[in-house]
């Protein structure tokens, strides 16, 4: 059976390279954080030295040194514990116990620190495994739908030139409709005046010259006019399938 004096030395070593690996492991956990973040802003001044899964690797090698040293000083502090029980050592028990408690609490810290580190850096992996694939997801559906998308852009605007087109030539066909039913109305109220006229003329000849002249300047007046408003229909119709 060893001593106190073996313990103690052997738990302070324990306790040293606790010390030296949680500071790489902490280390480490931070690295994979900065590189995960660095490949997200796409940057080569913050390109990682070590890629992720070797970092991964790292991680769970270290985890598995930093438990079994853990379990070491856990064996060596009952070792201790059982030594101050031993016969004999009662006059001393007092000093004993005060070095177990601080060897105990020690051990405590480092598992603390162990299993903070190693959750955050669980949680950190988690997040970024989740964010990789949400851009992946993105990525392969830009890809995927980006013709798709410029197609039916082209789709949605022919579409609207063919709105645009069909609303026009209604347009157009609202206004022919109007001025025909105005010139057939004109028509019927000149043929009133006409019979008037006429019966007029019949009774002055005078005046049966005159209509004559109006008559044949109302019929130029109608040929001019019927061309202007062919001549405008046809412009419309075709602006409207241009």
């Amino acid at each position: 059976m060893r001593t106190q004096p073996d313990l103690r030395k052997q738990a302070r070593q324990l306790e040293n390279e606790l010390d030296l690996k949680l500071v790489s492991f902490s280390k480490l956990c931070t690295s994979y954080s900065s590189s995960r973040d660095g490949r997200r802003g796409d940057s080569s001044d913050t390109t990682p030295l070590l890629s992720n899964s070797t970092q991964d690797r790292m991680f769970e090698t270290m985890s598995v040194e930093i438990e079994q040293l853990l379990a070491k000083l856990t064996g060596v502090n009952d070792k201790m514990a059982e030594y101050t029980s031993t016969p004999g050592v009662t006059s001393l028990n007092a000093a004993l116990m005060h070095t177990l408690q601080r060897h105990r609490d020690i051990l405590q810290d480092y598992t603390h620190e162990f299993h903070k580190t190693k959750s955050n850096f669980m949680a950190i992996r988690e997040r970024e495994d989740l964010l990789g694939s949400v851009r992946k997801d993105i990525e392969t559906y830009k890809s995927g739908s980006g013709v798709n998308n410029r197609r039916t852009e082209l789709f949605l605007k022919e579409h609207e030139h063919l709105r645009n087109s069909d609303r026009l030539i209604d347009d157009t066909i609202s206004i022919a409709m109007a001025t025909k039913e105005n010139m057939t109305s004109q028509r019927g109220l000149l043929k009133s005046i006409q019979s008037r006229v006429n019966t007029l003329a019949n009774r002055f000849p005078a005046i049966n010259n005159l209509i004559q002249r109006i008559n044949l300047r109302k019929r130029r007046d109608s040929l001019i006019l019927g061309g202007v408003i062919g001549i405008c229909t046809i412009l419309l119709l075709l602006y409207a399938f241009h």
